[in-house]
């Protein structure tokens, strides 16, 4: 049978698989597209052999929609097929795309350049040599960090060699399954309005991947290995943001499988700490993460830490602390008084993000080096306990943005840098210094190891100095609600639930009045009790804020931009003269939080 006879059977059969509700509609349209269109030939048989296979539930869930670039770029599960899949044709598609409108934006620039780097995951390197290959095919030379390297490191190296833009190899957090490309600029910061539309439209509109074989674009010199170089310049750079003070403290860092180990450890060591450990069952880099719990290397989940608690406890460590496999966040556990022996709690972003800001505030202050000019960034849905912290000492803090660090990394160009102080996102990713536009978990870690000496030196707990924040600021809780939502009908019901958040929100939720629906999409911001709306100062994306009528409580809601899930950030707040005794405080907003999760949960539920 021809080539041409089993495309047309298959075709046939897709046709009919719609028609058992086996495939939507739209995965059996770009399945068409892989089996007829030139760009697909090299897949074309493989997708034949799912169709034989009867695979239809796989071929729905690759095909089902073409991958977008999310926040963080283009990410997704590996599958060797599939428009909704990270694979050859994917990732070429982004790295090409990228190429063509470099070379466009940079029409008759002689030389362009792009760095490129890559995580611990499987088919990294693979991908990595890929890009490389498009972009020197394209004459766009490429600067390449040769070794397992942070995502940091490569925004420092765009913004270090003047780079045209930059790739970066990883799925930050995913699980094993998982990979990316992460696609910068050459501010050093993930592309933005205008560039991450125009590059859209390259990749969508991809016929041909043009690629230069690795082997023959490093011996002609289009790929340069960098490592070395932009290691140096990194480490003298980030080196900068340290602060004096006590260094005697015991460490315990686990990189979780990941990149961290070759940037957290130099820096701390250069930065003056010779107690620190790296934790033995997490230290071996592997794709597969296989000594995390449900291996995932989310320092965001405290069950990470509990094996390395119990190996802290026996050991005298001060601190525990994580980071993400591609070392562009941190997550931190501590004992809750002195007692290295006694009980441990970690800490989540917002808290993290709150103790750095008083942290970094207060050692500029008494170093007379902040002014009203200064300022400070966080995003729409982290604490606004960082905005009271720098309000205290006299320092703006812009925090009228949309999920993702390219939009503080916006704010720090525009406002200007000799004034930025620091910036923070509640999904546990911090920057200080001017040497690259996106969170850094090397740097963040190093001034967390600095409050951590501090602290030990004063006998003070980082715990209680968190909650000496609470008692002047008052008492902040937060959480977050994650609900999956995968495949094609996910997307439908997120669909639904975002909908209907906006136009028939639930009146209360914990017993308290919705007050006011802020919709970032729409523009307005809508009194729940008359019904008026008016125009919403701020940015514009998928984004709804239910205000409740007691202030500082709030929750936020949209879908994530780099998985199948919506996320649902709820904060609460008592005031400060509410907030004297901890433990009740805490205990009142234990109960609120737990009422408000059941609610949204149960609205999700009947809504979604």
């Amino acid at each position: 049978m021809s080539i041409d006879a089993n495309v047309s059977k298959s075709l046939d059969a897709v046709q009919q698989a719609v028609s058992d509700g086996k495939l939507t509609a739209a995965a059996a349209d770009n399945i068409r597209a892989w089996l007829t269109e030139d760009r697909y030939e090299v897949y074309r048989d493989e997708v034949i052999e799912h169709i034989v296979g009867g695979k239809w539930q796989k071929l729905d869930d690759v095909y089902w929609t073409i991958i977008p670039f999310g926040t963080g770029g283009r990410r997704g599960r590996m599958y060797p097929i599939g428009s909704n899949a990270i694979n050859d044709r994917t990732i070429g598609e982004s790295a090409q795309g990228l190429a063509d409108y470099v070379v466009e934006y940079h029409k008759g620039q002689k030389e362009l350049s792009c760095a490129i780097a890559y995580d611990t995951r499987h088919k990294s390197r693979h991908f990595t040599e890929l890009c490389a290959g498009i972009m020197a095919a394209a004459g766009i030379k490429v600067y390449l960090l040769d070794d397992y390297r942070a995502t940091p490191q490569l925004s420092f190296a765009v913004r270090y060699k003047k780079c045209d833009c930059g790739i970066m190899v990883t799925a930050s957090h995913n699980p094993p399954s998982d990979n990316a490309v992460k696609v910068y600029w050459s501010s050093g910061a993930q592309v933005l309005p205008p560039h991450d539309k125009a590059i859209i439209g390259k990749v969508m509109s991809c016929q041909q991947i043009r690629v230069m074989p690795f082997d023959e674009a490093v011996s002609k010199g289009m790929v340069e290995v960098v490592t070395d170089e932009v290691d140096k310049a990194y480490f003298e750079a980030a080196a900068k943001c340290a602060f004096e003070g006590p260094r005697d403290v015991n460490l315990l860092y686990t990189p979780l499988h990941g990149v961290g180990a070759a940037a957290v450890v130099p820096l701390a060591k250069r930065d003056g700490f010779t107690n620190i450990e790296v934790y033995g069952p997490h230290e071996e880099k592997s794709g597969d993460f296989p000594n995390v719990p449900g291996h995932v290397s989310n320092p965001e989940n405290a069950a990470i830490f509990d094996e390395p608690i119990k190996y802290a406890k026996t050991k005298g460590i001060d601190l525990i602390l994580a980071t993400d496999p591609d070392c562009d966040r941190i997550g931190i556990a501590a004992p809750k008084t002195t007692d290295t022996a006694g009980e441990w709690r970690t800490f989540n972003g917002n808290e993290i993000g709150a103790i750095l800001a008083e942290y970094v505030l207060s050692k500029r202050k008494a170093a007379g080096t902040l002014s009203p000019d200064h300022y400070i960034v966080k995003t729409l849905v982290t604490t606004e306990l960082t905005r009271r912290i720098a309000e205290s000492y006299g320092v703006r803090c812009v925090g009228d943005l949309l999920v993702g660090f390219k939009y503080i990394a916006e704010v720090i160009d525009r406002e200007g840098p000799d004034q930025f102080i620091y910036g923070t996102e509640e999904s546990h990713g911090y920057l200080v210094g001017q040497y690259c536009r996106d969170k850094d978990g090397a740097v963040a870690a190093m001034l967390m190891f600095e409050l951590a000496a501090e602290l030990k030196s004063k006998k003070v707990s980082l715990h209680d100095y968190l909650s000496d924040l609470y008692r002047k600021h008052g008492y902040h809780r937060e959480t977050l609600i994650n609900l999956v939502m995968e495949g094609s009908e996910g997307m439908a019901a997120m669909q639904r639930l975002m909908k209907s958040f906006r136009t028939t929100p639930p009146e209360s939720v914990a017993g308290i009045k919705i007050a006011k629906v802020r919709d970032y999409a729409a523009g307005t911001i809508t009194d729940t009790a008359t019904g008026k709306s008016e125009k919403l100062a701020g940015p514009t994306g998928d984004l709804i804020i239910l205000d409740l009528a007691e202030e500082g409580n709030y929750v936020a809601v949209r879908p994530s931009g780099t998985e199948p899930k919506i996320k649902l950030y709820v904060f609460t707040r008592l005031a400060p003269d509410q907030s004297s005794d901890l433990v009740q405080a805490d205990s009142v907003l234990s109960q609120r939080l737990e009422c408000l999760e059941k609610d949204v949960r149960q609205y999700a539920k009947q809504n979604g």
